[in-house]
């Protein structure tokens, strides 16, 4: 079986490819703790396995309430998408909550 173009991160059971005497063999990074992986898993996946990788934080918003509880948040770019089974990307966006305190808060009654 091949796995050129199938490469797959984590346990994926969807990610196969016909094998010998109808057997499937996997073609997901998993298939190494199985041993249940393509002949050609080696050199099609972990080889040209590209991992995500990230730009650096942007600023924080400001608060989304101006008086009382709110949440600011920040975001994140990717800069090398994954190809070929590498590392997924981490998350993208960041969420922190934050208390508005707008001089004219205590102001309405």
């Amino acid at each position: 079986g091949s796995c050129w173009h199938r490469c797959c991160p984590g346990r994926n059971n969807a990610c196969w490819a016909p094998g010998t005497h109808r057997a499937r063999c996997y073609c997901d990074s998993y298939c190494e703790r199985t041993g249940d992986c393509c002949e050609d898993y080696q050199a099609a996946c972990r080889r040209a396995a590209v991992g995500c990788a990230v730009g650096p934080w942007g600023p924080w918003s400001g608060c989304s309430s101006s008086c009382g509880v709110g949440s600011r948040a920040r975001s994140r770019q990717v800069t090398v998408p994954p190809r070929h089974g590498g590392q997924p990307c981490p998350d993208l966006k960041q969420r922190r909550g934050c208390l508005g305190e707008h001089p004219t808060c205590g102001m309405a009654k």
